[in-house]
């Protein structure tokens, strides 16, 4: 299934300078976040870790579920192969995530908790995810997403109940930067939005040590005419453009690639970012895309993952997402050994000690052996090296860079690690 969709659309409000890349420039500041809980919790669950997943099965990122839910079947067999947790097979209660225009969500989180889940793995959505964290935190239960990616979670007041391996879109901006940088002209052009005000952000600040020259270009929801907008863009005359707008902007994002390929920025000086990286095949003319960049969230299988995948879920061929959701999982178990307590607020509470700091080691059986001798372990999973801060958020994060093909289909081609 296609990333894209087309929306109603609408831009506005042209303001373009050049000016030398400074520092000044910064994302904004986070906000402090609440108090994460103790990682003193005296043993409290049953003993049995129960690991309920919350991926879409219906609704329009159903194409997300599959391997996300493989990623954990091969995480959870792979440690109960090790003997379990607490020397009891895991255990593993699925259930639909749905999209935003359902209650989907909180009527699975309602069930499992009744169903006595000690953690969450899952959304893919980051507007669901933020949506349930009030929930999180009433029933003392972690959850850690896979997908979600939006900056709003990093000040999400989860009280240490929400996490996430995958990194921030905020540090999209330090992957363009870090790929792109060093060329003499680029043309930044973002909605006014959360996302595109993180990663102009970031990117300005990686920017800076090249000296590269930036055009900042910002639309908002009242701009009709794009036209203006691509005479700025002309003025500039930049070696690449940069173009960061959400997926609710589907049809106005077709006109500005359309637009901008014409005034001849289109191919490989054109670079789309993480939320209109999409199938345009059905949407743009073949060979308006040909060469055009793209940039995702999320590590690359490989091709001992992929095998491992198909001994459980042969059927499931879309990966995305599927490493980081493998790895939520064995973070969770890790954090629950340490605990020596399968209860959702011992691993809460213990997850950020299991993900940083200690003796390194890369399979759950691997710090098994580790923790025989130790109790400071660093788990470094196969989606990165995964580190979680006081918000949830885990860094550095892995890119993919996508190019299109006439068809206006993407394909991987390289990978960038940024933070």
């Amino acid at each position: 299934m296609s990333r894209f969709r087309t929306l109603p659309a609408v831009v506005s409000g042209v303001v373009f300078s050049l000016a030398l890349v400074s520092c000044s420039v910064a994302s904004p500041m986070p906000v402090p976040p609440a108090p994460s809980p103790t990682s003193t919790v005296a043993p409290f669950g049953d003993g049995v870790l129960r690991i309920g997943t919350l991926f879409p099965i219906s609704g329009t990122q159903s194409y997300l579920g599959g391997g996300q839910a493989a990623g954990v079947a091969v995480a959870v067999k792979e440690i109960n192969d090790a003997g379990g947790v607490l020397g009891k097979p895991v255990e593993v209660l699925a259930r639909d995530s749905g999209d935003v225009a359902t209650a989907t969500i909180e009527t699975s989180i309602a069930d499992l908790v009744t169903a006595r889940a000690d953690v969450l793995v899952g959304p893919s959505s980051s507007v669901l995810a933020e949506r349930v964290i009030s929930k999180l935190v009433a029933a003392k239960l972690p959850m850690i997403s896979p997908a979600a990616t939006s900056v709003r979670l990093s000040s999400a007041a989860s009280g240490g109940y929400f996490f996430r391996t995958i990194g921030s879109a905020a540090l999209e901006g330090n992957a363009l930067a870090k790929t792109i940088g060093g060329t003499a002209r680029i043309a930044i052009i973002y909605f006014d939005d959360d996302m595109g005000r993180a990663v102009l952000g970031t990117m300005r600040v990686g920017l800076a040590a090249s000296g590269a020259l930036v055009g900042v270009q910002k639309i908002d929801s009242t701009t009709k005419d794009l036209a203006p907008v691509i005479a700025a863009v002309k003025a500039v005359k930049p070696d690449d453009v940069v173009f960061v707008s959400p997926f609710s902007a589907m049809e106005q994002n077709t006109g500005m690639i359309t637009q901008l390929t014409a005034a001849g920025f289109g191919g490989a000086k054109l670079w789309l970012t993480g939320q209109n990286t999409a199938d345009y095949s059905q949407a743009l003319p073949v060979g308006t895309l040909t060469n055009v960049n793209g940039l995702l969230e999320g590590a690359q299988p490989t091709a001992a993952f992929i095998a491992r995948v198909a001994a459980v879920a042969p059927a499931v061929t879309d990966l995305l997402f599927a490493e980081e959701a493998y790895d939520a999982t064995i973070l969770a178990a890790l954090a629950a050994t340490v605990a020596k307590d399968a209860h959702g607020a011992a691993i809460a509470g213990h997850l950020r000690e299991v993900s940083a700091g200690g003796i390194e080691c890369t399979t759950y059986r691997e710090c098994l052996d580790v923790l025989a001798t130790s109790s400071d372990i660093d788990y470094d999973g196969i989606s990165g090296a995964t580190t979680f801060d006081t918000n949830g958020d885990t860094s550095p994060a892995h890119f993919g860079l996508y190019r299109y093909d006439a068809a206006g289909r993407f394909a991987r081609v390289g990978d960038i690690i940024a933070g």
